[in-house]
Parts: C-alpha cells; structure tokens; sequence
C-alpha cells in the first residue's frame, strides 16, 4: 500500500465508486488510451495525468459512473428487444436511452451531475454535432439526447452545440409534441420509456410501418389478406394499451411465419444486442473498418485538387508564446519518465551495436591480452606485442522519421501519448547518434474545406477522389537538434489543430523526404490509431477508397522501398496494415516489456 501511487490510489477509490452506484461488487475498472467503453462489469476510462489534473480525474469519474448506470438501471435483453431497424432510428434509440439512465443519477446526486457534464464534454468534442454548418449537417440523434437531457435534468445544453441544437428544434419539438413530458414521467420503467419512445420516434417519421410483400399468386395473396384483417382485429382489440398491441403484432408474425424465420428473428435480435453494448460510447468517433474488398479492380486514386494542400513548420502555426506554454503542458505529462528514456536509450544502443562488424589491431603494446598469444606470453615474456585494440567505428549513418496521426480521433489521452512517445524516442535516438524527423499529418479544415468548395464549384464532378485541404506538419527537420525543436511538439496539444487524416498521402509524402536523405539506413515510423477517414472524401469516393490507398502505398513501401516501416498503435492495433508494428496503450509501457519490441524495429532487414 505504501508503493501506491496517487493514480492507484484514484483508480481504487473510482472503483470503489462505481461499484456502489452500480451496486456490482465485481465492477473492474481499468484505464485506457481509447474511446471510453464498458463490457459487462469491465469498465475502460480516459486514464488521467500523473499529478491527476482536476478536469482529467472528472472526466474519468464521469465515464465510470455512467457505465455504472447502466449496469444498474438498464436491461440489454428489453432493450434489443424493441430496437427499431432503422439505422437513424436505431441511433436515436440507443443515445435516448442513454439520456434515460444517467438522468436517473443526475437527478439524484450533484456529484454524479457534474462528472457526467464532464463526460458530455469530452464526447462533445468529438461530435460532428458542433461542426453542423446548417440544418442538414446536424445529426438528428444527437439533438434530440441533448433536447431530452435538457427536459429531464434542467441541464442547459452545451454551448459548443447549441447553434446546431437550435438549427433543429422548433422541427423536432413541433413533431414530439407533449412526448418529452410523458418519458419524464417514466424515467424508472425501462420498458415504458422505450414504448414511449418508440412512439416518439414513429412521430419524428424515422420509423417506417413495415409493408407486407405479396407473392406472385393470388392465393397467397388472398392468405395475406386475410392474415392482414386477423392482425388489424386483434389489433383493435388492443387499443388503448400500445405494448399489448405491440404483443399481439409479435403473435400474428409468429403465427404467419415458419419455425426458421422465428430463428431467424432471433438471430437478428441477439446481432441489435450485439450493436446496443456499443451504445455507452454515445457520440464518441468511431474507427470504420468497412470491406474494402469491393473496390473495383481499376482503383485509382487522385485528389480533385492539390493547391490549397500546405506543408508547413509548426512554429508557422502558433506563436512563441503559446508554443512554450503549450510545451509546459506536455512536460508535465513527461514528469518521472527519466528513467525510460535511459533505460530505452541503453537497450537500442545494444541492439545497434550488435549489428556493427567488430574489428581488431593486433600486435599492440598496450590493450587487452590477446588469447591467441598467450603461448608467446609464456615462452616469451618479454615481447611487447601480444595485446589487441579494437578499432573505432561509428554506427552506420541512420536515420528515422517518426510520422504521427494529428487526426481528431487522437484528441485527448491518445495525442498525449503520441507526443510523449514522439518526445523520448527522439531524445533516445539523439543519444545513439541517430537522426531523427518529426512530422505530423491532419487537413486544414472539417468537411473538405476549399478543396469541397471548388468541386461544388466546378459542378460536383463525379469520382473526384480525395476532396479536402492536406496539412503536414514539421516538427522537427533531421538535422536539427531535438533542443531546438522540443518545443514544437507542444503543438500537438492546441486544440483545434486536430482534424482528418489521410494516411496514405502523409506516408507518401514522408517516405519521399526520407528517399532525398543521404544517410545509409532509412526508417519511417508510423504512430497512428487506426484507418484514414475523411468524410468529405468518402462521401463521394467508394467506402474503401482511402484505406484501399494506404494499404497499397503501404505494399509498395514494405516490398520494394529501400526505407524500413513500422507503426506503433496508439491503442488500436495496427498490424491489419503493417506488418512490423507493436500497440501500447499508454506511456508507461515504455518503460516495460515494449522496449524489447520497440528495438527489435530497429532490426536490419534480413
């Protein structure tokens, strides 16, 4: 107990909590580099910084204890159960009965208030929701939760939302009506509220009545008459109670259809389960891991246009001032890290060094004793020349470049590492007297920006390939020393710099100031989290067509470049596109095992 650290010390008390408010004894509660999850009791939170900032440990509390009521005040069984099919609907669905499970505890402990407005902020930041230009752009789920959690909770909505809030609510609140009054009133039945919302959903027009389809001849035509005016009685029947007409709908399906559709249904209902444990991630950006194996076979990528794309030095990109503040920030994120930089720096060293040819003068008068001479040692005392010197060499010339995901799926606890990692793995290879080159990639704007703006311009001319403003960053040049350059790195942490990626063109764009390099060794080296995704590009592209890209550029680099790749996955693993990478998920990995896989990358080619 004495060896805990204050994190320890946070993570036993947030456990602690959070199997109180989900009344679970077995809840676990583990950090995490990625988007915020929970399976079953096993709960994964945005892990902290070392000295526990207060707006960090929040968040984290706000995490847990919305996973916490969930276990506690949500059945997945009802709720899969009543899952519209609509997609829309479906996402509605799910972030309503979010809305409905943490208003249980915000209405009844502030504390628990406050950590999940904490929660809302991080997931805000992320949303496209705040990006929403004009009613079109606005994700209806997400204006919808948030209009719900302003009725159930009193909680006034975020102000980064509001413009697209108000983009959509007299629409939404003349289709609700008075629906928003009727959940309040059943906050503690699971079952009511999602009746309730379902309805809400059929008034918003996202839910569509199933058509029955006829069959060619006009007997079954004829059955599926009448089995349609059995259903309507039994349904007039049931009026006044909408979840016994919803049970007697289920009973008429089951009469008409088979005993492998029933199994089939079922089916269907445990995959809307499957979809539902993702739902605790409400807003949160996604990787998407779509087929690409459709992309047709004379796939050809290009953009619709290069001249709004920059490369560009960080300090270009944010004044003196702010850099330094900006880099204090990362230092602390850096603070009782010493000792992994010696400890990596030491073990790639030897690993370098293993791969140098060693070489001897022998016949000297001084150095150590040469073994193969010590029979003259004996016979010959007095001759001077039975000791070697080995010979001074100097590593073979390397250098490494460290390309680094500046996308919008980093922001927070992942862009952190990112930078740290960034950060001690050029100090290290400074110290074995290797060169390295920081660059970072993203786009300019969200949506495409000028790139998007000409194409619809020009007419909106189809297949215009990659459509956004690229921005590639330079952090620090080869030759320069990391001294000079350590500051840059703090740019990472300036909110607003995070945007899209496009991994391809960035990897395309390093290996190419790799080649002008002189040096003997050449190594690129990707710290990513994940798949390119660029929704201006992919709305008017194939669903493949950027990842399509990078895995081809990826190919080419790995089977006939003279450059070296690897990756390291910011906790996402990234071997389903490299074939040399090691995850960590968080900093402190450094230190462990990965410093044997980190230097096992630096490997000659055999």
């Amino acid at each position: 107990m004495a060896d805990d650290t204050p994190l320890d010390l946070f993570k036993q008390a947030l456990t602690g909590a959070s199997r109180a408010v989900a009344r679970e004894a077995e809840v676990e509660v583990a950090w995490s580099a990625d988007a915020p999850s929970s399976t079953g009791k096993n709960f994964r939170v945005p892990l902290p910084g070392r000295n526990l900032p207060a707006d960090q440990a929040q968040e984290a509390r706000g995490f847990a204890d919305s996973f916490a009521l969930k276990l506690r005040h949500h059945n997945e069984a009802v709720h899969a159960r009543g899952a519209p099919s609509e997609p829309i609907a479906r996402a509605c669905y799910d972030a309503v009965e979010m809305v409905r499970y943490e208003a249980l505890g915000s209405n009844n402990f502030s504390g628990i208030r406050g950590n999940l407005d904490a929660a809302l902020a991080v997931r805000m930041g992320a949303d496209p929701i705040v990006r929403a230009q004009n009613e079109s752009e606005v994700p209806v789920q997400g204006a919808l939760a948030l209009m719900l959690r302003e009725k159930l909770t009193g909680q006034a909505i975020p102000d980064a939302a509001l413009p697209a809030v108000d983009m959509v609510r007299e629409r939404i609140e003349e289709a609700v009506g008075g629906d928003f009054e009727s959940l309040a009133l059943s906050l503690d039945d699971q079952k009511a509220f999602q009746s309730l919302t379902l309805d809400m959903l059929r008034n918003l027009d996202l839910i569509k009545e199933e058509t029955e389809q006829g069959s060619d001849d006009e007997d079954g035509e004829d059955e599926e008459g009448q089995d349609e005016e059995e259903q309507d009685g039994d349904e007039d029947s049931a009026d006044g109670d909408p979840q016994t007409a919803e049970m007697a709908g289920e009973a008429a399906e089951g009469e008409d259809t088979g005993e492998s559709e029933t199994e089939q249904s079922s089916e269907e209902e445990m995959n809307d389960g499957e979809l539902g444990d993702e739902g605790e991630e409400g807003m949160m950006p996604v990787r998407p891991n779509r087929p690409w194996t459709d992309i047709p076979g004379d796939f050809d990528y290009k953009h619709f246009t290069d001249k709004f794309d920059e490369e560009i030095e960080a300090p270009e990109l944010c004044d003196t001032e702010e850099l330094d503040r900006l880099r204090q920030y990362l230092d602390s994120q850096l603070t009782g890290l010493q000792s992994i930089v010696t400890k990596l720096a030491n073990r790639l060293q030897r690993r370098l060094m293993a791969q140098q040819n060693r070489a001897w003068d022998f016949d000297q008068e001084e150095g150590l004793l040469d073994a193969a001479r010590l029979a003259r040692v004996v016979t010959q005392p007095g001759h001077a020349l039975s000791y070697k010197v080995e010979r001074d060499q100097e590593f073979k010339d390397t250098v490494v470049t460290l390309l680094i995901d500046n996308s919008g799926s980093m922001r927070g606890r992942p862009i952190s590492i990112a930078a740290i990692s960034a950060d001690i793995m050029a100090r290290t290879l400074e110290r074995c007297g290797v060169k390295v080159e920081i660059l970072g990639f993203t786009t300019r704007a969200w949506k495409g920006g000028q790139s998007r703006e000409a194409w619809l311009a020009d007419g909106k001319p189809g297949h215009p390939g990659r459509l956004n403003d690229l921005r590639h960053i330079i952090y620090k040049k080869a030759d320069e020393p990391w001294r000079r350059a350590r500051r840059n790195l703090g740019l990472m942490m300036r909110e607003g710099l995070l945007k899209e990626n496009i991994d391809g063109e960035a990897l395309m764009w390093a290996h190419q100031r790799l080649l002008a390099r002189a040096e003997d060794r050449r190594i690129l080296m990707v710290i990513s989290d994940g798949a390119p995704v660029d929704d201006s590009t992919l709305s008017v592209n194939t669903a493949g067509y950027l990842e399509q890209h990078l895995r081809r550029v990826i190919d080419w680099i790995e089977k006939s470049s003279p450059v070296e790749l690897a990756a390291i996955g910011i906790g996402h693993d990234v071997t389903r596109y490299y074939s040399r990478a090691v995850t960590i998920m968080d900093v402190e990995q450094l230190g462990g095992t990965i410093i044997e896989q980190l230097a096992g990358l630096f490997d000659t080619k055999g």
